[in-house]
């Protein structure tokens, strides 16, 4: 089987690479304007705040989004923005690691092109420590729950990616179904057994929920007993279930099965509790070069675009879409942990998971 380079070794190096101190000089330098503008738009809250916003985002005309949010996702949510405001999104996407690089490389160079930021809950996290995103005094956070807004709140999570497992419903019985980890020690899962080749945060978790010593040698012990199939990404693992290729897939986001289940295909998800989330959100820039588009664009993000995230089978983070997906028992990645521990437990996982079950 193909060797799989690690995840969150980029994340550490791109959030390493940046010298805070002579970060802040740069922005300072380069975008105290901008950055000016930006905080005072975030912090506004008068009674007119939305009538400004509007009247002055369509004065800037449009705004630039760098997201990790699949592009026909994405594409749904910024059409539906543009024939509401008629201001034009220009979207840059890319995975996540991606997305934290180039604005943080950008940030270095006093390039300043993104306004906003839409991605995975750990990068969200990186741009706040490396000053970056702006703090919106936005009066829809008050409809989410309390796990979408970090202390800080320079980046609210608008969606999360919940962990869950999936099977070909032609291949596995519903009854036969592992109700714990322990179960997949059983025989019958001999080779039958798929996981996504970068989830660690999902793994820090589990372990976390397990016990760390009994977590890691029951994952030692499932690998040596009944092997695990490693495949680099979700969407990928999640047809190959379908296909029939992966009969039981441990670590796959639910709203793709359910999409590929809406298709027709022969694929149900189910959790072995707890399902874990992990946060994905939309920060604004500090230095946003179209400040009202912006936190227009935020909002939007946090109130319309919630019904229509749904759609996309996403878990909201609003409390006013109706949903049991944010009411399932969850437990939720911690992008601190992730960004302070990720060298840990990328050590772990590739050491018990990749590397064992080439």
């Amino acid at each position: 089987m193909m060797s799989i380079p690690p995840k969150r070794s980029c994340l550490a190096r791109c959030f390493a690479a940046v010298v805070s101190v002579a970060l802040s000089a740069l922005l300072a330098q380069s975008t105290s304007a901008s950055a000016a503008t930006a905080a005072e738009v975030a912090a506004y809250a008068g009674a007119d705040r939305t009538q400004r916003l509007i009247a002055a985002a369509k004065k800037e005309g449009e705004l630039t989004l760098y997201t990790s949010m699949p592009l026909d996702d994405m594409t749904v949510l910024t059409t539906a923005f543009e024939n509401k405001y008629g201001i034009k999104v220009k979207m840059w996407r890319a995975g996540s690691e991606k997305v934290l690089q180039r604005a943080v490389t950008e940030a270095r160079g006093s390039r300043f092109d993104m306004d906003v930021v839409e991605t995975n809950g750990p990068e969200l996290e990186a741009l706040h420590r490396e000053k970056l995103l702006q703090e919106v005094k936005s009066p829809f956070i008050a409809d989410l729950i309390p796990q979408a807004i970090p202390p800080h709140r320079e980046w609210i999570a608008t969606r999360l990616n919940i962990f869950t497992q999936a099977y070909n419903t032609q291949l596995v019985k519903k009854e036969d179904l592992p109700k714990t980890y322990q179960d997949l020690m059983s025989p019958k899962w001999k080779g039958k057994l798929g996981i996504e080749a970068d989830d660690l945060d999902w793994f820090a978790m589990i372990v976390g929920e397990l016990g760390e010593q009994p977590g890691l040698k029951l994952f030692r012990d499932v690998v040596a007993t009944n092997d695990l199939s490693v495949r680099k990404g979700h969407t990928l693992l999640t047809n190959l279930v379908a296909a029939g290729e992966v009969p039981l897939a441990l670590t796959v986001y639910n709203y793709k099965a359910e999409q590929l289940k809406n298709k027709g295909a022969p694929v149900e998800w189910f959790v072995i509790p707890p399902a874990v989330a992990r946060p994905n959100g939309v920060g604004v820039a500090k230095g946003a070069p179209h400040p009202h588009a912006a936190v227009l664009f935020y909002d939007f993000m946090l109130n319309e675009a919630q019904s229509l995230i749904l759609t996309r089978d996403y878990a909201p983070t609003s409390t006013k879409v109706e949903t049991s997906l944010n009411k399932m028992p969850l437990k939720f990645v911690d992008p601190r942990v992730i960004l302070d521990e990720g060298g840990k437990w990328e050590k772990l996982y590739a050491e018990i998971i990749t590397r064992q079950a080439q």
